[in-house]
This record gives C-alpha cells, structure tokens and sequence, in this order.
C-alpha cells in the first residue's frame, strides 16, 4: 500500500504543538518571582541584591548559612498597631473576663475605667495603669494555663475597627520576606516589645516562625511542684522588656548571633537595626516599614522620627507601605 505524503501544512501544525508546549513546559518549570506582593523599586531590588550576594557560593559577601540570622519586630512590623496594640486589647478583655473574681475592681482605677468601656480614662493613666491592668490579667497562672487562654483569645478576637481576626491583620508582603528568607537558608526570628509568652502560642501558625524563635518581653517566673505535676507560674513582676536597647540584649541571650538583616518599623527598633548593620563587615540588610497608607492601613509617623531620621543617615531601606506593597493583608478566605 502507497503511504500518504505528509502534508507541508500539518507538519508545520505539529511542530507548533511540540515547540507550545515545551515552551509552556519550561516556563511552568521556572520558579515563581520571590516577593510578588512587592512592587518593582529600590527595596525590593535591596532585598534580592542583598539575598544574592550572602547566598551566592564566591561571592564576597557570601555568608554560611549558621550566620544568616534574620530578626524582625512584630508589632507594626509584620502586623498591624493601631489604633492601640493588640496585646492591649487581650489584657482589657482578661480584665473583663476576670471581673466577677474580683468585686472591688468595680470601684479601683485602672480596672473601673476598663469594666465601663471608658478607654481614655485606662489610656490617662500612662504606663503605671497598662503595666497593672497587665499584671492582673496575665500573672498568677502557669504559663501552660496562660497559653491556653492566648489560643482561645487568638481565634476568636476581632479587630475592632475591621472586624478581621487579629491574625487576619498581617501583612502579607512581609509574610512573602519571611519564607523568601527562609527559602535561602536563614533562620527568621521574631523580636518583639511584646510579651514572649503572648506571642509563642501563634506565631507557628500565622508567620513560620516557631516559638523557640521568638524573643520578646518576660515576667518572672518560678517553678512548683503540685500535686498533679510540675508547673511553671507566671508571678506579677517584669523580668525583662524587649525594646530598644532592651532588643540587641535579647538577640544576644536568646540568640547569640548576630544578625545580619533586621527588620523594625519605630524607634524601638532603631538599636536593634544598629546591631544588626553598623561597624559590621559584608552585606547587611536593614528595613524599616513606613506607615503611609490611609485607604489600606494606616499613616502615622509618631514613635518613628528618630528611627526614619538615622535611617536616612546610615542609608536603611525605608519601605514605603502605599507605594511598596500592592496588598497589605493576605487575600480574604472564602
């Protein structure tokens, strides 16, 4: 039998198959753009410039992975601040959630002014009143108590101005940082003015960050022997308080490296940006997130004049959230 010639025309079809979809092949083969909800500018060129010269095996820069530590602030820095901190709204309703223990608080300040919703009269007492309210609503319990009582509060409590989960409320380019960070070989802490023990319960979860690698503010506690086993017991006492020049102590103690880039967003990470880049060797990254984003999130520049001005001065990335980041919570689940 006479085989059919091979038409011109479907000879060509075919190779077009073949040549879409080894195309389509290699294109689906390439990895995914690090940082997709950065927009292209200087900082996210910092970022992958940075990234690319400690990782590159010849590179002058290049840095062994034990030594790439990257430390990151929390509040502000990976989730929301305002209008007050969140770990300020768990303590008012522990304080609510506390009261019927405690009849006398009724008549007694800071509580009464809590128990009334009055929160200018909680804010007017400064510093002494919040530490109080603190005490009471987070002491006297084990810390495996306490974690309990922290997962409850975090999967139920609302953001009163969004109605978002608090954990709804982080920023999902720094989200994109960590794991980009942690995709190259660093080890991503959390340093934070916040409570150690208040954060360590989530931030697995929500950042991928675990707890052995969250450093932050302490009560003292003490050991016990009980009936039914041993406990740790949180006391009404601060041990120490990570902020400030408080933070390069606690990435000293619970660290003890260096870091090599640090991420903040106030004058209370300004030392730890410091630490982390002046009289230092070889690449550094330091990123200090500017809130500017009235629609999205919020723009405020109290408790940062200090920080943006040494960052102008030592040359930190200043990211700018309205112009930066194309999104700034993650994508609502359905």
């Amino acid at each position: 039998m006479k085989r059919s010639a091979i038409q011109p025309g479907s000879l060509f079809a075919a190779a077009l198959v073949v040549f879409t979809l080894l195309v389509s092949h290699l294109a689906f083969a390439q990895p995914a753009h690090p940082l997709p909800s950065w927009n292209d500018g200087s900082n996210k060129a910092a970022i992958t410039t940075f990234v690319d010269k400690v990782t590159r095996e010849g590179s002058p820069d290049f840095v062994p992975v034990p030594e790439r530590i990257a430390t990151f602030d929390n509040d502000g820095t990976l989730w929301a601040e305002k209008p007050l901190y969140f770990q300020v709204y768990f303590i008012l309703d522990r304080i609510k959630a506390l009261a019927p223990q405690h009849p006398e608080w009724k008549t007694q300040e800071p509580f009464a002014s809590v128990l009334k919703g009055d929160l200018k009269g909680v804010l007017a007492g400064g510093d002494k009143a919040l530490i109080a309210l603190a005490m009471a609503a987070q002491t006297g319990m084990s810390t495996a108590d306490f974690e309990r009582v922290v997962k409850d509060w975090i999967a139920t409590a609302r953001h009163p101005q969004t109605g978002k989960l608090y954990t709804e409320m982080v920023y999902q380019p720094m989200l994109e940082l960590l794991a980009y960070l942690r995709a190259n070989g660093f080890k991503t802490f959390i340093v934070s003015g916040g409570g150690i023990e208040f954060m360590r319960p989530w931030t697995e979860a929500v950042y991928g960050v675990p707890l052995e690698q969250v450093v932050g503010s302490s009560v003292k506690t003490q050991y016990e022997m009980r009936p039914d086993g041993p406990v740790i017991m949180r006391l009404p006492q601060i041990a120490f308080v990570d902020d400030k020049a408080g933070k390069p102590v606690g990435i000293d103690t619970h660290i003890g490296r260096r870091p090599i880039a640090a991420c903040g967003n106030s004058d209370g990470d300004q030392q730890m940006l410091e630490w982390t880049t002046v009289g230092q060797k070889g690449a550094r990254l330091a990123l200090l997130v500017h809130h500017t984003d009235t629609k999205r999130e919020y723009a405020y520049d109290k408790g940062t004049k200090k920080a943006l001005e040494e960052a102008k001065a030592r040359n930190w990335n200043v990211v700018d959230m309205q112009r930066d980041w194309k999104v700034i919570y993650p994508p609502e689940k359905k």
